[in-house]
């Protein structure tokens, strides 16, 4: 427990530093939101990110089904992100996210990158 408050603690620390170097530089794969703040509205999915098995929370499930909706390549790119990266997210694990939250339009064989 101590060491995924550890986590999320560099994470948004992470995150925080993110959002101010990039600030909103036009659309991208999350529109006009900066990764940085994509990334710390999925904070919510930080438990289910490192074991498949575990219960993704409600919060999760509601934050990746309004991302996948409004822009659904955002989500690959804050998991392909060197955020991600640093915070050691399991991509493999993380993608199963749409499904273990049973969201009905998430894309088939939703994959990000070579995963």
């Amino acid at each position: 427990m101590r060491d995924l408050k550890g986590t999320v603690a560099v994470l948004m620390f992470v995150l925080a530093s993110e959002v101010l170097i990039l600030g909103a530089d036009g659309a991208g794969e999350c529109g006009k939101t900066p990764i940085g703040s994509a990334a710390a509205s999925l904070s919510p999915c930080l438990s289910a990110v490192s074991n498949v098995k575990a219960k993704v929370p409600l919060t999760c499930c509601a934050r990746v089904a309004a991302l996948l909706s409004t822009a659904p390549r955002c989500l690959c790119a804050v998991l392909l992100s060197p955020l991600a990266k640093q915070a050691k997210i399991n991509l493999a694990t993380a993608i199963t996210i749409p499904k273990r939250c049973n969201i009905k339009n998430r894309p088939a064989g939703k994959k990000c990158g070579s995963k």
